[in-house]
């Protein structure tokens, strides 16, 4: 009989492994397609199997795809698929779920202590039934590797079967941009911005997509406990009001989390996921490489001078434990490039203060000054993120503003409110706690629509004294509303936190050194002796009605292109003199979903930080010259003038 043409003969597999399950698989893939020697040239792809825990070897044909199989003591992990020269590797899979279990979790405990043995033995659940059942599975996927590799289960994803039950579960993960494998973050360069149509979804929405829409699509992408961004949605039950975390690991091993607080549970989902998102591109550099190193000196002509963002007096430096570098402008730092609007072009603007966790692991990373999330937004584009980053960015401002100037601000009459939201939020926690509501329109020069709201309840000393919040938006009982929904959260944690915490509160009245981290700041009012600190605050019988009381609330864009309202808004600090300047966060793993990232700086603000010795008001012209251009004053504020004790944000 005659061999037909060898060009014509089929693609071979080839199987690489010794074990029980090799076999299982050797002799299953055998059927349908022929074995080919790994170096020959009739070999389509690699099938590495291993009965023990150990991780995979791709030694050998890197032009070849190749699909991993090995067992977990009682689960076969089998994937990813590796293509040549496209991300998604096995390493990518491996930092995937070393992040979502965590370096705590059981399985990392097993693995240090029993590595060795567990890769050199192979499972006991490991039957003859089992092994059959799992080749079956193999084969059935090598013959979508061959068929069409991109379309195949374990493209981006790994399969576990647990041999116990002999259950299925497909766990999709995204390729990690900054893997040393596959990854390959192209060099930082200034963001663009303003050059494309951003259609609103109506004029009162500043959004360019709703969450609601591919929210499926959404939860696949992001959220999986063995291998997603995010671990899980967790509907916390431990809070009065309804409220979602999202928690995740950074690339670091931190553990963050975004929070969603709304009316509905629905709604807090969407928003923690958002959230959870932005700290991943607001923690470090994870979507470009930073590639400028140099003092202030050398780059002065293009970047951002530091002492404009607000540092710290010469007597703090002169702490040894004080953990920020005195600025000189020789000093060598990263810088990264941001858009700024009042030049009208790129700008350098200090790695550190971009992104909030450079100096985990980073030993170049030199911050100089204590920096959080603050201004840090994510969106359907890169306008988006940003509009919302200034919102932000005006919320605290004024909150801080207000504080630090011992501003009296107009009181709100919540009776005249038009959304019965409000109202009932405000009647609700008044029937939970006993507290009552009081909430000031804080809106300073730039006009967008900013609120502080307190809980009280000064005369008991069993529930805490004040609870404060804030929020910010372009209409100002939404403003409220955010206010209130932040100071439902607040609520939920700081009255037990209060009991419980009570002696270490009392130091923390006493000693302002003593409040350190960001929950100190809320705890601090809770106790009565701390109350009359808001005394500069206006009282009961001096409120207005919402129009008056937020009467210098004029920016309120309404145009159906979001670049638009964004350039609106922009113009409100630049004919003011205040830079606004984008940087943009987005990684691979935000364009997978379609969103960007951007942190928005804006030069002169107000910066919203953590711990008494860090808050940053020195260098700040602003804060001396506004209160009295704002009417509160005659002239400008004294540095004695500033308030000496922590604020009390959140």
């Amino acid at each position: 009989m005659q061999q037909g043409n060898v060009a014509d003969r089929p693609a071979g597999l080839a199987v690489r492994g010794e074990g029980l399950l090799a076999q299982a698989v050797r002799a299953a893939v055998s059927r349908r397609h022929p074995p080919a020697a790994e170096d020959s040239d009739r070999c389509a792809a690699l099938l590495t199997v291993d009965d023990g825990w150990q991780d995979a070897d791709r030694t050998g044909r890197p032009d070849l795809p190749w699909l991993p199989v090995r067992v977990e003591l009682g689960n076969v992990v089998i994937g990813p698929l590796e293509l040549p020269g496209r991300p998604g590797c096995a390493q990518c899979a491996r930092t995937r779920r070393q992040r979502a279990l965590g370096q705590d979790s059981p399985r990392a405990e097993l693995l240090r202590r029993h590595g060795d043995r567990l890769a050199e033995r192979p499972s006991p659940l490991l039957s003859a039934w089992a092994r059959d059942t799992v080749a079956a599975f193999v084969e059935a996927e090598a013959a979508a590797v061959l068929d069409d590799p991109e379309r195949a289960g374990t493209r981006n994803a790994i399969t576990i079967i647990g041999l116990a039950g002999l259950t299925a579960d497909s766990h999709p993960f995204l390729p990690d941009p900054c893997c040393p494998r596959c990854g390959s973050l192209p060099d930082d360069g200034p963001p663009v911005l303003m050059d494309t149509p951003r259609p609103k979804l109506d004029r009162d929405t500043y959004r360019v997509r709703s969450l609601d829409t591919g929210w499926d699509g959404l939860l696949r992408t992001y959220v999986d406990g063995h291998t997603g961004i995010v671990q899980q949605l967790d509907v916390r039950t431990d809070y009065a009001y309804p409220m979602v975390s999202a928690p995740l690991r950074l690339p670091d091993g931190i553990q963050e989390a975004g929070f969603g607080r709304g009316l509905d549970y629905t709604g807090c989902e969407r928003t923690a996921l958002a959230e959870a998102l932005e700290r991943l591109g607001g923690a470090r550099p994870g979507g470009r490489r930073t590639a400028v190193r140099a003092g202030y000196e050398q780059v002065a002509d293009r970047a951002v001078r530091p002492t404009d963002l607000g540092l710290y007096p010469p007597d703090r430096y002169a702490d040894p434990e004080f953990p920020y570098p005195a600025f000189t402008p020789d000093l060598e730092i990263n810088w990264v490039w941001g858009h700024s609007f009042g030049r009208g072009g790129p700008v350098l603007v200090p790695e550190d203060y971009a992104y909030y966790r450079t100096r985990h692991g980073n030993e170049t990373a030199r911050p100089l000054a204590y920096e959080v999330s603050n201004g840090c937004a994510l969106g359907g584009c890169l306008e988006e993120a940003a509009l919302h980053g200034i919102l932000e960015l005006a919320e605290r401002d004024a909150f801080l503003l207000t504080w630090y100037a011992r501003l009296p601000v107009p009181r709100v009459d919540l009776d005249t409110v038009a959304d019965p939201a409000i109202r009932l939020l405000v009647e609700r926690i008044r029937q939970d706690t006993g507290h009552r509501v009081a909430a000031f329109a804080t809106t300073p020069e730039h006009g967008i629509a900013t609120s502080w709201v307190m809980a009280v309840h000064p005369g008991d000393a069993v529930e805490p004294a004040a609870i404060c919040a804030a929020g910010a938006h372009f209409d100002p009982e939404k403003a409220l509303l955010n206010g209130l929904l932040e100071l439902t959260a607040n609520l939920g944690w700081n009255r037990a936190a209060y009991r419980e915490e009570l002696r270490r509160i009392e130091g923390m009245v006493a000693d302002p050194h003593q409040v350190r981290e960001m929950r100190d700041h809320a705890l601090l009012y809770c106790h009565p002796d701390a109350y009359d600190r808001f005394a500069f605050l206006p009282g009961e019988e001096t409120a207005r009605p919402v129009a008056e009381a937020f009467a210098r609330a004029t920016c309120r864009p309404r145009n159906t292109d979001l670049r638009d309202d964004l350039a609106e808004v922009v113009e409100q600090f630049t004919a003011r003199g205040l830079d606004v300047i984008v940087v943009d966060q987005t990684t691979d793993e935000h364009r997978a979903a379609g969103f960007a990232c951007a942190k928005v700086i804006i030069p002169g603000l107000l910066p919203m930080t953590f711990g008494h010795r860090m808050s940053r008001t020195h260098g700040l012209p602003r804060l001396y010259d506004l209160p009295a251009r704002l009417g509160y004053r005659d002239g400008p504020l004294e540095p004695a003038d500033v308030n000496p004790h922590p604020h009390p944000f959140p």
